[in-house]
């Protein structure tokens, strides 16, 4: 096989086709149409096998029989196909996230142990801090050395929550970040404790409420790393530790 043959079996076996169906699905495409033998002819897959195969393919609605003597294989439109594999796709997704989702909803609710997670990526990080910040209901307090690190997506959500009531108080020693996140309503700033003044690696905290933790560096790359933690015994503890470290108001 072509190089760019085999990588179209790949692609057909990655949306639920087997390797002979994809094989001879694309051999009766070269086709136009043909027999058990022809197919073997031009594959790898055995006469003896194409016959199964062929039985697949007409369930899957992917090709079409001739009852002949020998008989023949058509396939359908590649039209036809993609529509026919997309429904295919689509039904399999949905009970696949339709089972989790139940499975989810009758999780017991047992404590585990993985209280501490970890997020890389940039953008991931800034989902993360979205959605701790989007939880708040009490306090928030969000600080970060970057002004890249506070997107307008944050910005958002911090004018969001203390539109609501929620205490936000924004930490930095950067100018710009300050007379950001000093603009939006509701929204107070202070300057970080002097020990922490040469600290290159820092790049986000946030702490929502009395149980919500994130905390990211900056990698050599330029990337972002994060680990995080809600309503956890770990949260609080750590919350309680940073604050007594940098006498942040309670």
């Amino acid at each position: 096989m072509s190089t760019d043959e085999t990588e179209a079996v790949d692609a057909f076996e990655r949306l639920g086709l087997t390797s002979y169906e994809a094989k001879v699905f694309i051999a009766l495409h070269r086709l136009g149409s043909g027999t058990a033998r022809d197919v073997a002819r031009i594959t790898d897959v055995p006469r003896s096998q194409v016959y199964s195969v062929a039985e697949s393919l007409e369930e899957r609605g992917l090709l079409e029989v001739q009852q002949s003597n020998p008989i023949r294989y058509r396939p359908v439109s590649v039209e036809e196909a993609r529509e026919t594999l997309e429904k295919r796709f689509e039904h399999e997704r949905e009970r696949a996230f339709d089972y989790v989702d139940r499975v989810s909803e009758e999780s017991v609710g047992e404590e585990t142990q993985e209280d501490i997670w970890t997020v890389r990526g940039r953008d991931r990080v800034d989902d993360r801090v979205v959605d701790l910040l989007s939880s708040a209901e009490d306090r928030i307090v969000f600080g970060t050395r970057l002004p890249a690190l506070v997107t307008d997506e944050i910005e958002a959500t911090l004018r969001n929550r203390a539109t609501a009531g929620v205490s936000v108080l924004a930490v930095s020693r950067t100018g710009a970040v300050r007379e950001r996140l000093e603009s939006l309503e509701g929204v107070e700033c202070e300057l970080p404790p002097d020990h922490h003044g040469d600290d290159q690696r820092s790049g986000r905290i946030v702490i929502v409420d009395d149980d919500g933790i994130l905390l990211s560096v900056v990698d050599d790359d330029g990337g972002e790393t994060a680990i995080w933690s809600s309503g956890s015994r770990f949260a609080s503890v750590l919350i309680q530790l940073i604050r007594a470290s940098t006498q942040t108001p309670a």
